[in-house]
């Protein structure tokens, strides 16, 4: 038998493929003897009359060639055929028209063929290489993956998991305080598998909220139990997130469950996402009731909602209406993303204000787009407009300073008279 130091140990070779890539033993059998039989093809034209035998345990094979006895003045291919003379030096009783079966030796075969093994051999273990991390990654599509940070770039980074496969976290799909040192252990769900021109690329993300779905399964075991689910989940990474969950069985509090004794389980969490403030809220199907729970930690006094056109009017307290907007309105951004409705907010007019102005009253004096902005941070009066500071209106509202103290010149003129 041939010995894998006679043919540079390329059967060695691929057993150590095998053992990093996890490949089955009847796959890698296949792709040698394969590849043993591209290369014979090429040199005789045809392998069919070839028997190849692999041995991986061992590291050796054999190859066998079977010629049919053909009588001398009829012998014309030495690789398909045997003359009689030759194959009765073999045995005696061999006769025209049987069959001779002889071991051939690949290292006989000469350099270039060995060479070409070698190529053809690397080639198909790479299209392996590439099938068999497709074909892992894409059944685990929306899955939490974890590997060490080999390399950063400015538009992404490049992770490698447990078995040394390439992972991508694009910077797009990165926390905004993400940082990362070489060495580091990474998680995030694997949001896409790409395979343009066989060059499999697993794109991770930190950003998606099905990584904070994941979490959440990680951390509350009612939810990984089925006993609690998360309905939906909006996010601005980094910064807030707000998850709306429903619980099965009534024993059960979902929001305590996902948040834990004194915080316990949903302080893994932030801290996994940077310091990301999540509001964890109950679900029903009430859409009034879970506009109102979506802009906690307001209270409203009242709303007014519009099924067909998916809008609602929220009227709060002047005290609550900052409360419900939040700090760069990421709070009203929110709850219009959780419940699928677009939002705006008023201020509650007293009885005793009747004296108040709608700021509509004022479309000939104050453009409409203006009226509109102020009215988008709750502003929906005269007095609301004047009670509020003049740098919060320009900030809030996004407003010009000239634009701001020219409708404010046209509220206080209006009451002064």
């Amino acid at each position: 038998m041939a010995k894998k130091e006679e043919i540079i140990s390329m059967v060695d070779t691929f057993a150590e493929f095998k053992d990093l890539k996890n490949i089955d033993r009847t796959t890698m059998v296949s792709v040698l003897e394969e590849s043993f039989r591209n290369v014979i093809a090429k040199m005789f034209g045809t392998d069919e009359n070839y028997n190849i035998i692999i041995n991986p345990d061992k590291g050796d094979f054999e190859i066998w060639r079977n010629r049919e006895v053909v009588s001398d003045e009829d012998f014309e291919d030495s690789n398909l055929q045997i003359s009689l003379s030759e194959a009765k030096k073999i045995d005696a009783d061999y006769e025209v028209g049987e069959e001779v079966s002889d071991e051939v030796f690949f290292q006989n075969f000469g350099r270039r063929a060995i060479l070409n093994l070698r190529q053809t051999l690397a080639s198909k273990i790479m299209e392996l290489q590439k099938d068999t991390l497709y074909n892992k990654y894409k059944d685990m599509i929306g899955q939490i993956a974890s590997g060490e940070v080999y390399q950063t770039w400015k538009k992404e980074m490049l992770i490698l998991d447990d078995e040394g496969n390439e992972l991508l976290l694009p910077k797009t799909e990165q926390i905004p305080a993400d940082f990362y040192r070489k060495g580091e252990i990474v998680r995030a769900v694997i949001a896409r598998v790409e395979n343009k021109n066989n060059n499999p690329k697993i794109i991770l993300s930190r950003t998606s909220p099905l990584f904070l779905q994941r979490l959440f399964e990680l951390e509350v075991p009612e939810i990984n139990d089925g006993l609690i689910l998360i309905k939906k989940i909006a996010r601005i990474p980094g910064e807030r997130a707000k998850v709306a969950v429903e619980s099965f069985d009534d024993r059960i509090d979902p929001v305590g469950a996902c948040v834990g004794v004194k915080g316990s389980r949903i302080h893994g969490i932030v801290r996994e996402l940077r310091n990301e403030n999540i509001d964890v809220i109950n679900y029903t199907a009430n859409i009034s009731l879970f506009i109102q729970r979506a802009l906690s930690p307001a209270k409203i006094s009242s709303i007014r909602v519009n099924e067909e056109e998916k809008k609602a009017e929220v009227f709060l307290k002047p005290e609550e209406v900052s409360l419900a907007i939040g700090k760069g309105g990421m709070n009203i951004k929110l709850a219009s993303m959780l419940t699928e409705y677009t939002i705006d907010v008023y201020r509650d007019i007293e009885e005793s204000e009747e004296e108040d102005i709608y700021l509509d009253e004022f479309s000939d004096e104050i453009d409409v787009w203006v009226i509109d902005a102020l009215k988008s941070i709750g502003c929906a009066t005269a007095k609301a407009v004047l009670s509020t500071p003049r740098e919060v209106l320009i900030e809030k509202a996004d407003l010009e300073e000239d634009t701001v103290d020219e409708v404010m010149n046209i509220l206080k003129a209006e009451f002064e008279d």
